[in-house]
């Protein structure tokens, strides 16, 4: 019998996505704050631990560190744990677990070990949250050897990367964007399916500009496009990275070459990004195609401002459409 695709929310096809593996493979085990009669704040482990147990779906203190460092430890001796983080923000707590220990162990121990750990947690602005609950934190790990960083941007990509971060044998970190947790549906195949880590998708083909992005900033890359294609019939490419270490330097210099312009967006702070990197790869592999500087769209080098002022901060529409038209000039 075939099964039907059902449309879901990234939220759902996540806690699909767990059900899944935890049915497969009884070395998975989830912990984190609140997770398991409750379901995690956003509800993302929501029925898990009544169908899997509390062995395998338990709560834990308010401690960050200590949530990491029994990772590592159940992860060293032969588990599979995924760890939520309620927010990413909170991470900052534990980043002498993760960068020091989690990243490390591999090359530590001369391959002896490994760390297969998932690290879940929401980040990203747009639903008014308190200080310290929407930074975007991926231009930290990006620069942390060891890691893997993932940022799915629809529900179908969100199912298919955590089974594959899941697989993976080293650790993951695994960042959900809260604004797009329950922003729209998307078919989703109830069978276990994976995307591959570190390949980009090409959401929309094009000729004239390439946007690179990722995150909660595709679908506003994506507005911001069809805005200016209907207004210049400009041929607009949009790459969505969904990983971003490892990145996919391929898709990127296969479509700037081919476009000769590009802008990146993301949401996070601009020095030291994401947006960096990316313009690095362009700058080393396609400088004699390129027609205009590469622009970026980013948010700033300021701390996540209040959520009063939260609008200002967060890349917009109206900017990536400044920014493709700047660039679009001859």
């Amino acid at each position: 019998m075939t099964l039907t695709a059902t449309k879901l929310t990234i939220i759902e096809a996540l806690n699909q996505a767990l059900a899944t593996e935890m049915e497969r493979d009884q070395r998975i085990v989830l912990l984190g704050e609140d997770i398991g009669k409750n379901g995690g704040v956003f509800r993302v482990t929501d029925g898990l631990q009544a169908r899997f147990g509390e062995d395998r779906v338990f709560d834990t203190p308010l401690a960050e560190s200590g949530i990491i460092g029994t990772s590592i430890g159940l992860a060293v001796n032969g588990l599979r744990p995924i760890a939520e983080i309620q927010f990413a923000g909170f991470m900052f707590v534990a980043m002498n677990q993760i960068v020091s220990q989690a990243a490390r162990i591999r090359t530590r121990s001369a391959g002896m070990y490994h760390c297969p750990l998932v690290i879940r947690a929401p980040y990203g602005g747009g639903i008014r949250t308190p200080e310290m609950h929407a930074d975007s934190l991926e231009g930290v790990f990006l620069q942390t050897p060891g890691l893997k960083v993932v940022l799915p941007s629809s529900p179908y990509d969100a199912k298919g990367l955590l089974i594959s971060a899941i697989e993976d044998p080293d650790p993951v970190i695994f960042l959900e964007n809260i604004k797009l947790y329950r922003s729209f549906k998307q078919e989703v195949p109830p069978e276990r399916y994976t995307i591959p880590l570190g390949q980009a998708a090409t959401l929309q083909e094009g000729s004239d500009i390439t946007i690179i992005t990722y995150g909660a900033m595709v679908p506003v890359s994506q507005q911001a496009a069809h805005k200016v294609q209907e207004e210049t019939g400009a041929s607009i490419e949009i790459i969505d990275l969904r990983t971003i270490w490892p990145m996919d330097e391929e898709a990127i210099i296969k479509s700037v070459t081919k476009t000769g312009r590009a802008i990146v967006v993301h949401e996070a702070p601009r020095a030291g990004g994401v947006n960096s990197e990316v313009v690095s790869i362009i700058n080393d592999n396609c400088l004699y195609s390129l027609l205009k500087p590469v622009a970026r769209v980013t948010g700033y080098d300021t701390p996540f401002p209040s959520p009063g002022l939260e609008d200002s901060y967060i890349p917009t529409v109206s900017r990536v459409v400044k920014a493709l038209r700047q660039t679009l000039e001859d």
